[in-house]
C-alpha cells in the first residue's frame, strides 16, 4: 500500500511540474484597430504579417501568449482619432501616422515638408527611420505628446502623383482644378491656382464622382484598389516622391508591462511587416499601372520644365512644418537634416535644398 501510494504520489509530482509551464503562460488581451480597411496593403499585413510574426515569436518559449482583439476600416477607431483612442485605452497596438493625427504626430510628416523626393519607397523609408531614431529626443518627443511607444514598422507609399478627371501637364492647367488630399500635401498646391481639398481613400471616389473635387494627390498602389480611374482617368506624372506615412506603435501604458521577450517579439513583427509591406507594393506597382491603362486610364506626363519651375516658385514647405515642429518641442530641423543628409548619401539630392534657405 505505501508503494502504491509513494508511485500515485511521485505520479502526481511529475503531473505538476508537466503542467507548471502552461499554468505560468501570461496572457495578454489586446486590441488592434485602423482607420483604413484591409484592401489597403498597410492595414493588410497589420493583420497577415505583424500579428503572426508576434504571434510566432512568442510561440518559440510559450511564456506569453496574446488574445487579439482585430477592428479594421474604422469599426473600432476612426481615422484621425487614433492618438485619443491609444491614450483613451480604446487600443493598445495601431498604427502611428501624423497624416491624420498632424497635432500629436505631427513629427512623421516630415517627408510632406520635402516634397519632389525621391520616388524609392523604401529607401525613403529607411531614411526616415535612421533620422528619427539618431536625433537625439526625436522618439521621446513623440511618445511624451502620445502616450504611444513607436516601435518601428515603417513604410511609405509609392511615387505621389495626381489623378484627375482632366489631363494636367502644364501649371496653368491646373488652375482651378479642385483636388483631394491629406493635409500635409495640400500645401504642395501653392502657387499653381489648383485648389486643395481635404479629404481620403475612405472618401475620394465618391467625392469625385459627384463633383466635389476633381481628381485627388495619392499614389498608383492606392488610387488602382480604389478603382479610382473610373472617376479620375488621367494619371499625372507630377512625381511628388515617395512619402513615408508612419510606423506601428503599442500604448506606452502596455508596453511598460511588456517582458524584454514580448518588446523583441513587437519589434521582430514590426521589422516583419516592413518587409512584407515593400515586398508585395513593388510587386503590385506594375500590374497596377497595367489595370489603369487597360481600364481606360492614361498616364500622363507632367513637362520637366513646368516641374521645375514648380518647385521653384512653391514657398519654402519646410518652414512652417519646422516652426510648427520646435513649438511642441521636438528637433523638427534636425530630424529634416539628417533625413536629407541620409538621402544624399545614398545618391540622391533635391533639386532644392529647401534647408539651406
Amino acid at each position: 500500500m505505501y508503494r502504491n501510494a509513494l508511485r500515485g504520489g511521485v505520479a502526481a509530482l511529475a503531473l505538476g511540474c508537466a503542467i507548471a509551464p502552461a499554468l505560468s503562460q501570461e496572457t495578454l488581451n489586446l486590441t488592434v484597430a485602423t482607420g483604413h480597411p484591409e484592401v489597403f496593403l498597410w492595414v493588410k499585413h497589420v493583420k497577415e504579417t505583424f500579428i503572426p510574426t508576434v504571434d510566432a515569436e512568442l510561440a518559440k518559449t510559450g511564456d506569453v501568449k496574446i488574445n487579439w482583439t482585430e477592428g479594421y476600416g474604422g469599426t473600432i477607431v476612426k481615422l484621425g482619432s487614433e492618438t485619443e483612442a491609444f491614450q483613451q485605452g480604446i487600443i493598445d497596438v495601431g498604427q502611428m501616422s501624423g497624416v491624420f493625427n498632424p497635432a500629436t504626430m505631427g513629427l512623421l510628416n516630415l517627408t510632406y515638408a520635402m516634397p519632389f523626393g525621391p520616388a524609392d519607397a523604401r529607401g525613403v523609408t529607411e531614411a526616415v527611420e535612421k533620422a528619427l531614431t539618431e536625433t537625439e529626443g526625436a522618439l521621446a518627443a513623440l511618445e511624451e505628446a502620445t502616450g504611444v511607444v513607436y516601435i518601428g514598422g515603417g513604410i511609405a507609399i509609392d511615387d505621389y502623383n495626381i489623378a484627375s478627371t482632366k489631363e494636367l501637364k502644364t501649371i496653368a492647367d491646373m488652375n482651378g482644378v479642385k483636388l483631394g488630399g491629406a493635409g500635409p500635401n495640400l500645401a504642395w498646391l501653392a502657387g499653381t491656382g489648383a485648389v486643395g481639398v481635404q479629404g481620403s481613400y475612405v472618401t475620394f471616389y465618391n467625392d469625385i464622382k459627384t463633383g466635389v473635387y476633381d481628381g485627388n494627390i495619392g499614389w498608383m498602389t492606392a488610387n488602382v484598389p480604389a478603382k479610382l480611374y473610373e472617376v479620375a482617368p488621367n494619371w499625372n506624372q507630377t512625381q511628388f516622391g515617395a512619402m513615408y506615412i508612419g510606423g506601428l506603435g503599442v500604448s506606452q501604458m502596455q508596453w511598460e508591462t511588456f517582458s524584454d521577450e514580448t518588446r523583441a517579439a513587437f519589434r521582430a513583427g514590426a521589422a516583419a511587416y516592413t518587409k512584407a509591406y515593400f515586398d508585395e507594393q513593388e510587386a503590385r506597382y506594375e500590374a497596377a499601372k497595367k489595370t489603369l491603362t487597360d481600364s481606360g486610364g492614361k498616364i500622363v506626363e507632367f513637362d520637366p520644365a513646368e516641374r521645375s519651375a514648380w518647385i521653384e516658385a512653391l514657398p519654402n514647405p519646410t518652414a512652417a512644418w519646422a516652426d510648427a515642429a520646435e513649438a511642441r518641442g521636438e528637433p523638427g530641423r534636425a530630424v529634416l537634416g539628417a533625413y536629407r543628409d541620409n538621402l544624399k548619401a545614398t545618391g540622391f539630392t533635391f533639386e532644392r535644398d529647401y534647408l539651406a534657405e
